[in-house]
């Protein structure tokens, strides 16, 4: 097939650090191209992949110091993908969410977007009604309660390349990976550490919207022996931060679509540590490859439980449910049947049509 992949601008296609969405589509643009269909990559210029690499924009938006309006990449790159270039592929796989809605509708290739982010907010109901028709792939079911009647073609949970080693032995530390924000309770997983006495490592980035909640309510946190925090980190310091973990702390208080952290974590073989919020019980099964807990006290008693975890099921999970093949094999088959539902005429026969005669 002739797949187009379009990414959102803001981190490059993989991320150098923190960037969840652009990493799952590299994973899917890269197990595309090795099963042998022919990708284009619409990214941005920095982005490094085997497809066909489309730069809109010489440099992932969110390091991009030098830009002022970061509407205008976002506005070219969809006139690209959904507009000018759109008939040379059998199909457009969307990872805007909803901004990319208008033009896709528009569109003369089959469109099917993949949902990345939080679905539950009260702005988003006139958007998806209007938009009703839009092919949606959402990534856990969980993520689609908010809007169950939509026009969903498939749940594809993410999977990830074969990036980590398991790690059978524990350190004798907790790891915390991912965004220091509110709903993430990074100050949860420092009272965990604080109440069982076990160190935590804290790698993560602050947004610019979330620094004055990091320097007022976690950073005096932070001021502690127990508590090292080490910023941002890259896929390669993922393998020995995480596997090294006694487990990975996630005390998400949010309806989370999906934890890739938390995938990872189990290609480490290392069992996490989570509240029971929005997709985690879809991945992680309770007392296998971690504990799932309702509240801050039960997860401080599951603690010393974690010696009962079988650090090779949390591997074999990961191998059985959450590898990248699997995740585009899933793919292809949504792929198959929405070019199937929704055949697009080819460019000679579009510009047949623009001198005036009718396609056979």
């Amino acid at each position: 097939m002739k797949i187009a992949q379009v990414a959102p601008l803001w981190e490059s296609v993989p991320p150098q650090r923190y960037g969840g969405t652009e990493r799952i589509v590299s994973y899917i643009t890269e197990e595309l191209v090795r099963q042998g269909h022919d990708v284009t990559l619409f990214a941005s210029g920095e982005s490094v992949t085997a497809a066909r690499l489309e730069a809109v924009c010489p440099q992932a938006l969110r390091l991009n110091t030098g830009i002022f309006n970061r509407d205008a990449p976002q506005v070219l790159l969809q006139e690209r993908a959904f507009g000018v270039m759109a008939t040379e592929f059998d199909l457009i796989h969307s990872h805007l969410d909803f901004l990319g809605f208008p033009t896709s509708r528009r569109c003369e290739a089959p469109v099917v977007t993949t949902l990345h982010g939080r679905l539950d907010l009260p702005e988003l109901v006139p958007v998806f009604h209007e938009f009703a028709e839009m092919p949606l792939v959402s990534i856990s079911e969980s993520q689609r309660r908010p809007f169950p009647l939509s026009n969903w073609v498939g749940t594809v949970h993410h999977g990830l390349p074969d990036l980590y080693r398991p790690h059978y032995e524990p350190g004798q530390y907790l790891a915390y990976l991912g965004r220091i924000a509110p709903e993430k309770r990074p100050d949860h997983a420092i009272t965990l550490a604080k109440c069982v006495g076990i160190p935590l490592k804290m790698a993560a980035k602050v947004d610019p919207a979330d620094e004055a909640y990091f320097r007022a309510e976690i950073e005096p946190m932070m001021r502690h022996p127990l508590i090292e925090f080490v910023g941002e980190i890259t896929d390669d310091e993922k393998d020995e931060f995480i596997g090294n973990a006694i487990a990975l702390v996630c005390p998400y208080d949010w309806p989370e679509p999906f934890g890739i952290v938390l995938i990872e974590a189990l290609a480490c073989a290392t069992p996490v540590l989570a509240y029971c919020r929005g997709s985690i019980p879809e991945i992680i099964e309770s007392g296998v490859t971690g504990f799932i807990s309702e509240t801050l006290e039960e997860m401080i008693s599951s603690v010393t439980d974690l010696g009962t975890i079988d650090r090779r099921a949390c591997r074999e999970s990961f191998d059985r449910r959450f590898t990248a093949e699997r995740m585009v094999r899933d793919y292809l088959k949504i792929y198959e049947e929405v070019v199937g539902e929704n055949p697009i005429v080819s460019s000679s026969q579009l510009r047949t049509d623009a001198r005036g005669s009718m396609p056979l």
